[in-house]
């Protein structure tokens, strides 16, 4: 099935007949590929999509609702294929990938029947009845970093919505996807209600975004890839959902005790480098008390050492490499120039991990000395790097972290909940963390500023994939 794309209810060779090679990043080693889809081939695609649209829009949502929860049991079933998958193309650790990678998009897809019923889909306004209805036709543009994760976020929404849809994976990860369609084939789902193409971005990216039947275009990934799509949308005016980068802020208020300090340093390291540090809404800024800066510096090197990079499979590792040579390059990179701005590195550096020359390893790191505004502290890295800057006094705080073009995600630690939710509010971040608050599956997730614009998840992110109609009686 990787050799081949899922188009109406089909797997049938792509047009272009090349493939692209997905490589393990552990091993540099290329183990399978995928189809090049081209500008045809998502033509067909989006036909599909099209022509399916009035009858899957017209069935009920808990119908759409249920046949999405019934996806969930089929992931359920492949979830070790899945995770073994997932670990080869990712590289993040084998207990990590099983419990996040594989484990949230299920939660996202047997969740659906409660979203559906939380939403009212028709209501009475005076002498109106206003009907919420599927927005049409969604073509959807997904990451490397949590690639099966992502694609949940966007399909089981817009399919419960009663919206068709064509998905473009990251060509970096995409096999999962592929496992996906056969679930979804397997569940029932009618012909062109659901359609993959793989492929790169510039071809089979921009021919989706581009397309006159697309509706919506929902994309996650980078900044700059996000302005391309809205660029592309904007022809056709059409609506788009971005969920874009971030460089997060993690505040460590002055008023924890040395226990509940050094647990923050060091949770918040965790925040920083989860999945190696390629995740969007990572902490990879911790700001703290001026005063207590030697000591953050000194836990968290401590730390950071505790973090040790290997074979994703290996009992043990808590980093994996990161996902190219591409993406390992580039954070070497600002490692460097780092260096050339005066950054003091508390630990790690651009060095490959000793032992670990082959794979595309990063050390973790931490640095230190660098001002609020020098590039290390502004730009997006998706590398295991976590920044220290220190801070005097609460407002000086939340300038610093409301100081970069993002706005996708922050942490605030305080002994007072009180004031940890105040400062929370000062934030211009789409979500805050406050403490130890858990994950909220159906909570929304999106930013302010270049970290995009749309919410993700629950009932914000079906309600994306609505629009509205008025019905004067």
């Amino acid at each position: 099935m990787p050799h081949r794309i899922y188009v109406d209810g089909e797997w049938a060779p792509a047009g272009g007949g090349t493939a692209i090679p997905v490589v393990n990043p552990a091993t540099e080693e290329a183990f399978d590929e995928v189809p090049r889809s081209g500008a045809k081939d998502v033509a067909r695609a989006v036909e599909a999509a099209a022509a399916a649209l009035p009858a899957w829009s017209a069935r009920p949502a808990a119908e759409r609702a249920a046949m999405c929860a019934t996806v969930a049991d089929g992931l359920r079933e492949r979830a070790e294929e899945l995770t073994g998958m997932i670990v080869d193309e990712l590289g993040m650790p084998l207990p990590l990938t099983k419990l996040i990678q594989v484990g949230a998009p299920i939660r996202t897809f047997a969740s659906m029947p409660e979203v559906a019923a939380g939403i009212g889909f028709e209501e009475r306004l005076g002498g109106s009845v206003i009907h919420r209805d599927p927005i049409g036709v969604v073509g959807a543009i997904t990451p490397w970093n949590y690639p099966l994760h992502q694609i949940a976020a966007k399909v089981a929404p817009a399919l419960t919505a009663g919206c068709t849809v064509v998905l473009k994976p990251s060509e970096v990860t995409p096999l999962n996807a592929f496992v996906l369609a056969d679930v979804m084939h397997e569940a029932g789902f009618p012909p062109g209600v659901f359609n993959l193409v793989s492929g790169t971005g510039p071809e089979a990216g921009e021919a989706l975004a581009g397309h006159p039947l697309v509706d919506m275009v929902s994309f996650t990934g980078s900044t700059r890839a996000g302005r391309r799509v809205a660029e592309l949308a904007a022809a056709g005016v059409k609506r788009t959902a971005l969920e874009l980068g971030g460089k997060s802020a993690n505040v460590l208020l002055d008023d924890l005790d040395d226990a509940a300090f050094e647990d923050a340093v060091r949770k918040g390291v965790g925040a920083c480098f989860l999945n190696s540090g390629q995740t969007c809404s990572a902490l990879t800024r911790m700001l703290v008390p001026r005063e207590r800066l030697p000591e953050a510096e000194r836990i968290a090197a401590e730390e950071a050492g505790t973090y040790t990079p290997g074979d994703p499979r290996a009992a043990g590792t808590r980093l994996g490499p990161l996902v190219s040579a591409v993406q390992r390059e580039r954070v070497r990179e600002l490692l460097r120039a780092a260096a050339e701005d005066g950054a003091t590195t508390l630990t790690g550096g651009p060095d490959a991990p000793d032992g670990l020359e082959r794979g595309f390893y990063v050390r973790p790191t931490v640095l230190t000395g660098v001002t609020p505004e020098s590039r290390i502290a502004q730009e997006e890295i998706f590398g295991p790097v976590l920044v220290i800057l220190p801070y005097d006094g609460e407002d000086e705080a939340v300038r610093i972290a409301n100081g970069t073009p993002y706005g996708l995600a922050a942490g605030v630690r305080a002994a007072d909940p009180e004031r940890a939710l105040r400062v929370a509010r000062r934030l211009r971040a789409g979500q805050v963390r406050i403490n130890d608050g858990a994950h909220n599956g159906l909570a929304p997730f999106g930013g302010y500023k270049q970290s995009g614009y749309g919410r993700e998840y629950g009932r914000f992110g079906l309600e994306e994939f609505l629009t509205t109609t008025s019905v004067q009686l």
